[in-house]
């Protein structure tokens, strides 16, 4: 793969996609459907999906794509794929709560190598670097070239006052109930995959998810933090969480910062 490439195209189609995400956004009505699973999906879904899946194919026509809104793609199977959520935070969307991201990532052998995070209504845009590691963009974000980039890298956390990340959408007892085993300085909720840049950045030390995840929805933050230092794991066994899973979906996970002494289940 040419990374350099790689992170050009996939930085550029997030932020076409964006674009188009907040034109329907800022709309006075859009329409929303509901899928087979009951979880809605709106028309910024489908079309940031067609911009994006168009220009990775163009692109990279030998890998394989696997994207949230295209079901035929879901029985599709290889150790190395580029995987999309074109709107991940769908209920934050509807809800205009601004906590939706783009998300395109690039998995090599199970691992989530490459990705970039776009929260085009927060204005905020993570992405790996050819090289794998991770930075922040700050904004205006021009199309073709990027602007002032920072690195980012995961906190020295201090275990007797974490900063924990949780679901807005999908905390629930269960989750509150592991968070209860560390000490606790803070924790905060947020949608979508920027919980995973948060620990990236950071801002926060853990991010446990007891609740049903897909791949598409944590490849992009996984690879972002993975290229901040951080880690993903499963939750109930602390081994690594793998990609290409029959189906694409997750076990409960935990990503954290490595200074986290992790809790058992």
């Amino acid at each position: 793969m040419d990374y350099e490439k790689l992170t050009h195209v996939m930085r550029e189609l997030a932020l076409v996609a964006g674009d188009k995400i907040m034109e329907i956004y800022g709309r006075d009505d859009f329409e929303v459907k509901s899928k087979s699973d009951d979880s809605p999906v709106t028309e910024a879904d489908e079309a940031a999906d067609d911009i994006i899946s168009a220009g990775l194919r163009a692109a990279f026509p030998d890998v394989l794509l696997i994207t949230e809104e295209q079901a035929a793609t879901h029985d599709m199977q290889a150790d190395t794929f580029l995987i999309v959520d074109p709107l991940d935070g769908t209920k934050e969307f509807v809800h205009r709560r601004g906590d939706f991201t783009v998300n395109i990532a690039y998995v090599e052998n199970g691992v989530p190598t490459r990705g970039v995070v776009y929260a085009p209504a927060k204005e905020r845009m993570f992405y790996t670097l050819a090289d794998g590691s991770a930075v922040e963009e700050d904004g205006p974000f021009e199309k073709t070239h990027a602007g002032t980039t920072r690195a980012i890298r995961v906190a020295e956390s201090d275990n007797s006052a974490l900063m924990v990340v949780a679901s807005k959408s999908h905390r629930d007892q269960a989750t509150d109930d592991y968070i209860n085993k560390y000490a606790v300085q803070d924790s905060k909720s947020a949608g979508s995959s920027l919980k995973f840049c948060l620990v990236a950045t950071g801002e926060a030390d853990i991010y446990p998810r007891v609740g049903r995840t897909m791949e598409w929805d944590t490849a992009a933050g996984h690879a972002v933090l993975h290229g901040a230092g951080g880690k993903v794991v499963v939750f109930a066994t602390h081994d690594p969480l793998v990609y290409g899973k029959e189906g694409y979906a997750n076990p409960f996970f935990i990503a954290y910062s490595p200074a986290v002494e992790l809790k058992t289940p």
